[in-house]
């Protein structure tokens, strides 16, 4: 059991070690408190469903731990100079600056409509120009490092340990490097911490000449200044491992001479037709597109009923579908409330229940089926007239720990209420008149615009989900 500042115990978390390839308890470097790192956007375009993936797995997955009482730190880097942006900076012919600030603030737009609670730090790789060069001259100064006509690269055969993350033998990396026309390098297999200038790009000064940074140093100074030497959880996609985080690993281990990365937490890819969706294949669907037609809870529901370390396959059939399935929670908290705090049975069992799911490897699916079948017990319950309120208080409390229903159950503006009120009292009437094939149509087109209504004994109750 793992305890806090205070004294307090915590639920031990497990978590899937990409560099050991094992399930392994987190052990945070300060007790109680977890450091962790994701890896951001490249800010040259709108926001995708990868990227939303990527955020609503950390986002749901910092909730949890401090739900359970750990104080979180978390820290999501903007890269706001990259080769993508200078080139569609060049395409648009406009600064690289206006580009990058132009999509980090839709980002941080997106997320804000995805319900992404913000980072504790979300820093931007062009305030940290000088930690960068910092860094890399410490390299030089320890033999890790050299330049070459401007250029500065990591020498990766004197770091031992290279390849472990992804692995991969120096042998088979080897195979797939080469040296890019224009590269200095005196290794296929080194990589650039600090880039000479080229015509018309963003650059700064530098010991070694105007330049800008390379992408992977970016990463590992940024996670450090904020979060110490070693982290506690380094996350982001599989596609990052190689070569992103084994060069992160390796020129932030050759600086300390410490061990990075406690933890380091991948998700799998999303897919479209069985390909990884992204820009550059131009099978991409925006978050602005996905939000168009469903909302934030429907989208949340979707990703995290598939275990984070699978590939997920994009479809608006799975989207329906777990709108329907969301809509089933709604309806149970829009009719009964919120429920009492208190203990029950009940409500400790399915607590339990759902916790110890997510210590174990974060297993979003497997909790979100035990709150599904608590739902269908709380509709038994309303039909026996039995229903328990602190096992209501609890199964809305579990949901919002995950991040759902953050802006409440309900979404109708008053306007669209006062809509459904006539329709209903419109379809009451004509009921009254024996004119059912009217009151059905009426109900049904209710239902498609996310309105539900229910006879019962006392009259007609309205849904609004």
């Amino acid at each position: 059991m793992t305890v806090n500042r205070r004294g307090e115990n915590l639920r031990d978390v497990f978590i899937y070690n990409t560099l050991t390839k094992k399930i392994e308890k987190l052990v945070p470097m300060h007790p109680g408190e977890v450091r962790m790192y994701v890896c951001g956007p490249t800010v040259y375009d709108v926001a995708h469903l990868g990227h939303a993936r990527s955020e609503i797995i950390y986002d749901s997955f910092r909730r949890f731990l401090e739900y359970l009482g750990y104080r979180v730190i978390f820290v999501r880097n903007i890269t706001d100079v990259d080769d993508k942006i200078i080139n569609r900076a060049v395409e648009e012919g406009r600064p690289a600056s206006e580009v990058s600030l132009q999509y980090t603030v839709e980002y941080f737009m997106d997320t804000l409509k995805l319900g992404i609670r913000p980072p504790t730090f979300n820093p931007r790789v062009t305030d940290h120009i000088p930690d960068i060069i910092a860094f890399v001259k410490k390299l030089m100064e320890k033999g890790y490092a050299y330049e070459s006509h401007g250029d500065v690269y990591f020498s990766v055969r004197k770091y031992q340990g290279y390849g472990e993350l992804s692995s991969q033998s120096l042998d088979k990396i080897l195979a797939g490097a080469r040296i890019e026309p224009g590269e200095n390098k005196r290794d296929p297999l080194d990589f650039a911490l600090w880039k000479a200038a080229k015509p018309r790009e963003a650059s700064w000064e530098s010991p070694w000449g105007n330049g800008r940074p390379g992408w992977h140093i970016e990463c590992s100074v940024m996670a450090m200044k904020y979060l110490g030497e070693t982290l506690d959880i380094h996350a982001g996609g599989t596609e990052l491992v190689f070569p992103h985080h084994e060069n992160e690993r390796a020129q932030s281990e050759a600086l300390t001479g410490k061990r990075f990365v406690q933890i380091w937490m991948h998700h799998g890819l999303l897919n479209v037709g069985g390909e990884k969706m992204s820009k550059s294949l131009k099978n991409y669907v925006t978050v602005r597109e996905v939000l168009n037609r469903f909302d934030a809870d429907t989208l949340r529901f979707y990703i995290l009923s598939t275990h984070y370390r699978s590939p997920l396959d994009y479809s608006e059939q799975s989207l329906e579908a777990a709108k329907k399935g969301l809509d089933r929670v709604r309806r149970i908290l829009v009719r009964l409330g919120e429920g009492e705090g208190g203990e029950s049975r009940e409500a400790d069992e399915l607590e339990t229940e759902v916790l110890n799911h997510l210590c174990n490897d974060f297993n979003t699916p497997r909790a979100i089926a035990t709150l599904m079948d608590a739902a269908n017990r709380i509709l038994e319950d309303l039909n026996r007239n039995t229903i328990s309120k602190s096992l209501l208080h609890r199964f809305s409390k579990l949901w919002r720990m995950l991040g759902f229903f953050q802006e409440g159950v309900e979404r109708a503006t008053q306007r669209e209420r006062r809509l459904a009120e006539i329709l209903v009292k419109l379809r009451e009437e004509a009921r009254a008149s024996g004119d059912y094939e009217l009151a059905d149509t009426i109900r049904n087109e209710l239902r498609k615009i996310g309105i539900l209504v229910e006879d019962s004994k006392e009259g007609t109750i309205i849904y609004i989900l």
